[in-house]
C-alpha cells in the first residue's frame, strides 16, 4: 500500500491497492508480446534443429527401406548358390496307384522298371471272442512283445475285462509299439492288438502267466503277420521294412502304394526339373529389380517434379549399385552354352531394370542346367558373389549398421540441443515477463499519481463530490499563508 504527498506537504487521501495482473496497468497484452519475442529470439535455432531432425529421420527411414530390399534379395539367393539345388530332378511313376516318388538334390536322371510284390505290413493279433467287452476274465500277468521290446501288464479284479486290458495297454508308459482296440460283432467282443511299425522285425507275441490262469481264455492268434515290403527294380529283388523306400535309388524315395499285377511292372522316371530352377531365377531377378528400384527412388532426382530422394547422391548406395551391376555382368569361361545372364535371357533395359525372356530361359535350363549352376552358384558364382556383397552391408557391424549408428547419434545430439534451447527460451521468456511486469507496475503507479493530481488541480471535476476544504483552498489559489 502506498500514499502520495500533495505539493503542499499535507497528507493525501488514501489510495486504493495497486492491481498487479499482467498488462492491467499499461493495457498491453504482455503474454502475447513475450511469446512473440521469445519465438523470434529462438526462431533461427529452432528451425535449424527441426530441419536437422527431419533430415536425419528421413535418412534413417530411407536406409531402412534399402536394407529391407537387400534382405529380400538375400532370401532369393540360396537356391542359386548351390548348383545341386538349382539342378533339381522330378520323379514320376507311370502308374501312381502302384507307387509315387520324390527326389533330393542327389537325384540322377534315369528310368527304372518297378515291380511291387507286396507291401510292408504291421502285425495284428486277435483274441478269442467273449460275451462283451465287460465280461470278466482271469487275473495274472499279460506280457506283450513287439520284436525285442516288451511290457508286462498286471491284470487284477479292477481291470480284468477286454475294456480294462485295452486301457492298460494303451496307457502303459513302456508300450513297445502296439495299440489295443475292441471290435464287437454278432459272435461277441474281441480284443485287437495292432503294431505301430511295419516290417518283419516287428512281430507281436502275447504271453499270459500267473494269477488264476484265466487269462489263457484270451487265446490270441495272429490275423496279419508283420512283413517287409517286397519289390524289384529293373528285375533285381529288394525288401524294405517300410513302404517309404529310400536308398534303393540314389536321391529317390519311393512310396509304395499297392502290389502290382504279376509280371506288370510300372515305370519310374527321374528327369531334370526345370520348373523349380526357373521359379528360383525369376524370384532372383525380381529381387534384384527391387534393390535397383529402391536405390533409384532413394538417391535419385526427378526433374519433372524437381524432387530429390532422401539419399540423393549418397555414395553408399551408388557404390552398392556399381558393385551389383559389375557382378551381374559376370562372364564365365567354363564349358557349356551358358556363360552370362544374357545367355539365360536376362538383360537390362534402358531404365536399368532387368527383364527375363522366359522362352530363352526355359530352353537354356533344358539344354545346359549344369553350366547354369556353374554361372550362378559355387565359390565365384553370381549368386554367391551377391550374397557376400549383401552380407558386407547388412551384417552386424557392417556398413549399414555403422551408418545407422551415426544417424542415431546425430538424432540424440539434436534432441539434446532441443532440450537446451527449450530451457534457454524458457529463461528468456521469464526475464522478459519480469521486465514487462515491472514496466506495467510503474505505469500503474504513474496513472494513479496522475489521477490524484488531476483531482487536486481540477476541482470542477470533483464538484458535488464532497471535496475537502484544503482542496478548495488549493483550487482558489489560497495557499493558506496564515494570518
Amino acid at each position: 500500500m502506498s500514499s502520495v504527498v500533495s505539493p503542499s506537504g499535507a497528507s493525501s487521501a488514501p489510495t486504493s491497492a495497486l492491481i498487479t495482473s499482467t498488462g492491467i496497468g499499461s493495457g498491453l497484452n504482455i503474454s502475447a508480446i513475450v511469446s512473440s519475442l521469445t519465438t523470434a529470439f529462438g526462431a533461427a535455432q529452432t528451425t535449424q534443429l527441426t530441419n536437422q531432425q527431419t533430415s536425419l529421420d528421413s535418412q534413417v527411414s530411407a536406409f531402412g527401406t534399402f536394407t529391407a530390399a537387400l534382405d529380400t534379395l538375400k532370401l532369393a539367393l540360396p537356391p542359386l548358390e548351390d548348383p545341386s539345388q538349382l539342378a533339381g530332378f522330378a520323379a514320376t511313376v507311370a502308374d501312381p496307384s502302384i507307387a509315387t516318388a520324390t527326389t533330393t538334390s542327389d537325384g540322377v536322371a534315369g528310368q527304372y522298371s518297378l515291380q511291387v510284390n507286396n507291401l510292408a505290413t504291421s502285425a495284428t493279433m486277435t483274441s478269442a471272442h467273449l460275451a462283451s467287452s465287460a465280461t470278466a476274465v482271469g487275473t495274472g500277468t499279460l506280457t506283450v512283445a513287439v520284436g525285442s521290446s516288451s511290457m508286462a501288464i498286471t491284470i487284477d479284479t479292477t481291470n480284468n475285462s477286454l475294456a480294462g486290458i485295452a486301457a492298460e495297454i494303451n496307457s502303459a508308459p513302456n508300450n513297445p509299439g502296439v495299440t489295443a482296440s475292441i471290435i464287437t460283432t454278432t459272435s461277441g467282443s474281441r480284443l485287437i492288438l495292432t503294431g505301430t511299425a511295419t516290417g518283419a522285425a516287428n512281430a507281436i507275441t502275447v504271453t499270459p502267466s500267473g494269477g488264476d490262469g484265466g487269462l489263457s481264455v484270451l487265446a490270441f492268434t495272429q490275423t496279419q503277420p508283420a512283413q517287409d515290403a517286397s519289390f524289384s527294380i529293373n528285375g533285381f529283388a529288394a525288401t524294405s521294412a517300410s513302404n517309404a523306400v529310400s536308398g534303393a535309388i540314389t536321391g529317390v524315395t519311393i512310396n509304395l502304394q499297392t502290389a502290382s499285377a504279376v509280371g506288370t511292372p510300372t515305370t519310374l522316371t527321374i528327369s531334370p526339373d526345370t520348373s523349380s530352377a526357373q521359379s528360383s531365377i525369376d524370384k532372383f531377378v525380381t529381387a534384384v529389380n527391387g534393390v535397383l528400384s529402391s536405390i533409384q527412388t532413394l538417391s535419385g532426382y526427378d526433374p519433372s517434379t524437381q524432387i530429390a530422394g532422401p539419399l540423393n547422391g549418397n555414395a553408399t548406395l551408388e557404390a552398392f549399385q556399381n558393385q551389383l551391376q559389375n557382378i551381374l555382368g559376370t562372364v564365365t569361361n567354363g564349358s557349356g552354352g551358358v556363360k552370362s545372364l544374357t545367355d539365360l535371357g536376362i538383360s537390362a533395359g534402358t531404365d536399368g531394370s532387368y527383364a527375363t525372356d522366359d522362352t530363352q530361359l526355359g530352353s537354356a535350363l533344358s539344354a545346359s542346367l549344369a553350366s547354369i549352376g556353374n554361372l550362378l552358384g559355387g565359390t565365384n558364382g553370381i549368386a554367391t558373389q551377391i550374397s557376400n556383397l549383401v552380407d558386407s552391408y547388412t551384417k552386424p557391424g557392417g556398413l549399414l549398421d555403422t551408418i545407422n549408428q551415426g544417424l542415431e547419434t546425430g538424432l540424440s545430439s539434436v534432441s539434446t540441443q532441443q532440450t537446451a534451447l527449450a530451457a534457454q527460451l524458457a529463461a528468456y521468456s521469464a526475464r522478459l515477463t519480469a521486465e514487462y511486469n515491472a514496466m506495467d507496475t510503474a505505469v500503474a503507479l504513474l496513472k494513479q499519481t496522475q489521477t490524484y493530481l488531476n483531482a487536486e488541480f481540477n476541482p470542477s471535476a470533483n464538484a458535488g463530490s464532497g471535496t475537502s476544504s484544503s482542496n478548495t483552498s488549493l483550487s482558489s489559489g489560497n495557499l493558506g499563508t496564515g494570518g
